[in-house]
């Protein structure tokens, strides 16, 4: 993984050391709230509900284990205790107090992280595959330019007032397991006559209104790709609409001016651009690419066989056929470990679960870890041989849950437990669902299920393009939760359909048992997921399914 520069220690000292001082004039009365929020913004710093919030960056979702041990003693310190791991492969402090970030901040850049640009309408945290570096179907790790796409976007002079917040996603495999089509512009590694490149994706978004990006390009060589991308920034700076900010990402830019104008203004503004990048970009990256180069792998062994006829317990087999992903290096996995136990907040780990995964990750993960976008934290080089151990270090700290992709592997957004847009509660929605089917014992007849909760119409909960979303509203003072069906997040990125009218807080959970009791009836056999029968049947049974008062009326 990447490791701080000169410059890179120099930076952000600088900035904990101003942002120190901006804090001291807040807390003395020099600098009023209004004042403040730009400046606190900068750093990631929000006030929700009841307290500061602040968001941590994890650049591309790697950490390794000293960073995870620093964030332990962060929550411990100075928050109630835990984290919350977000869709954006950060992590959140929901209870610092205000006199103490500069402290939080001075002790994340102790261990080379920072908060800078989590907020704002700039370039947010770069995300990727949370597989980088491991996944079996990689073209090649895609996280040296996340780095480069990284150095280049912080503090960029042009970039720090756009018309609204930016995100970037890439990925370096044909399954797409970044959500790059949901992002102001997704990166697809992809080779044309053995060359790299990318195909740049722009103008997809959640929230307010959901858009599946639109291909800009199929193939922009890797030596263009830095010029490109400020290309299509510096034209969105200049088309994107400031009057509303609810029109004012790329996604309505795109729509508003069509992607064959946004394309021709694009290239145009490439051809400009292109003659001052004189290589140094490339050099860099080259630079970079050495702090990625694989760990010293042990020799290959017999993989750990959930259907093996060894003797290992029944708990470990049902690990193994959830949470275990092919590696490329022959007799290592990727293993996925599950912060969705059934009852509990998705996407929270507690200080001592912190501290476990980063000793498991020295002892056996090559000292790495990955956050994912799904609210889970990845190994992503375990050897097959430690797999027992590793599970039994899991389950020391409650961290074995064989849930990966299953209905209780649940993204949900922090909802209005604690942030100060949200129209309705998301986390007892999720704690409900996943309590209730844990209890049915019908999880693994289910099957593969991606099922994404928001407490708002921002969509953080990513609802949008889950096979079943749930997105909650405020109707009269009453919680309203709508249902869409059919979304998907990965290659072949969908919008979900709502089914229709919004079911109360005490009818949720029913509604979504009806739905998959209906789902064990209507598809073909085991081997068709949810959202392959759903595509197949179409809206109407489902919808049948969760208004059955309907049917009876007609």
């Amino acid at each position: 993984m990447y490791h701080y520069s000169n410059f890179d220690h120099k930076f952000v000292a600088e900035r904990v050391a101003q942002f120190r001082a901006q804090v001291a004039r807040r807390l003395d009365g020099s600098l009023s709230e209004d004042e403040f929020k730009p400046l606190r913004l900068m750093n990631g710093l929000y006030l929700q509900l009841h307290a500061y919030m602040l968001r941590v960056a994890i650049p591309y979702g790697t950490v390794n284990s000293r960073q995870m041990r620093q964030l332990a003693m962060i929550a411990e310190r100075w928050d109630k205790g835990y984290g919350h791991f977000t869709t954006r492969q950060n992590i959140q402090f929901n209870w610092p107090k205000l006199e103490d970030v500069p402290d939080i901040l001075q002790a994340l850049a102790d261990v080379e992280m920072h908060a800078i640009q989590t907020s704002g309408n700039t370039i947010r945290n770069v995300t990727a595959d949370h597989f980088a570096g491991a996944a079996a179907d990689e073209i090649a790790d895609p996280r040296p330019i996340a780095e480069l796409i990284r150095q280049w976007s912080t503090d960029h002079p042009e970039f720090q007032f756009l018309p609204r917040k930016f995100k970037i996603a890439v990925t370096g495999s044909p399954h797409d397991r970044a959500v790059t089509q949901a992002h102001d512009i997704g990166l697809r590694l992809t080779l044309q006559d053995g060359l790299r490149g990318f195909e740049v994706i722009v103008g997809g978004g959640l929230g307010r209104t959901p858009m599946i990006g639109k291909t800009l390009s199929p193939f922009v060589p890797l030596e263009d790709i830095l010029p490109y991308l400020e290309a299509v920034v510096s034209t969105y700076n200049l088309l994107g609409r400031r009057d509303n900010k609810y029109k004012a990402r790329i996604k309505i830019t795109t729509h508003e001016h069509g992607i064959d104008d946004i394309k021709q203004r694009v290239d145009a503004q490439f051809a400009k651009i292109k003659p001052s990048f004189t290589g140094e970009d490339m050099h860099l990256l080259k630079e970079i690419e050495r702090h990625f180069e694989p760990p010293d792998f042990k020799p290959a062994n017999p993989p750990v066989e959930a259907n093996s006829t060894t003797s290992h317990p029944p708990a470990f087999r049902a690990w193994l056929d959830t949470n275990i992903t092919p590696h490329k290096a022959p007799g290592y996995a990727i293993v996925s470990v599950s912060l969705k136990k059934p009852g509990a907040t998705p996407g929270d780990a507690s200080a001592a679960q912190m501290r476990a995964l980063a000793d498991i990750a020295r002892d056996f993960g090559h000292d790495e870890l990955r956050i994912s976008h799904e609210q889970n934290v990845i190994l992503p080089h375990v050897h097959n041989a430690d797999l027992p151990q590793v599970y039994h270090a899991l389950r020391q700290a409650d961290l074995a849950i064989a849930n990966i992709g299953l209905i209780s592997d649940i993204i949900a957004c922090p909802g209005m437990d604690y942030c100060a847009l949200a129209t309705a509660r998301s986390i007892p929605v999720a704690q409900q669902i996943a309590t209730r089917f844990h209890a049915l014992k019908l999880e693994h007849d289910i099957g593969p299920l991606k099922l994404k909760i928001s407490g708002c119409i921002n969509a953080c909960g990513h609802h949008h393009v889950g096979h079943i979303g749930i997105l909650g509203l405020e109707k009269a003072g009453v919680e309203s939760y709508q249902i869409t069906l059919g979304g998907d997040a990965g290659a072949d990125a969908e919008i979900g359909t709502r089914a229709g009218p919004g079911f109360g807080a005490d009818e949720i959970v029913p509604a979504i048992e009806r739905l998959l009791l209906g789902y064990l009836q209507l598809r073909i056999d085991r081997s068709e997921s949810f959202l392959a029968a759903y595509r197949r049947l179409g809206l109407a049974p489902f919808k049948a399914l969760l208004y059955p008062q309907a049917r009876k009326a007609a």
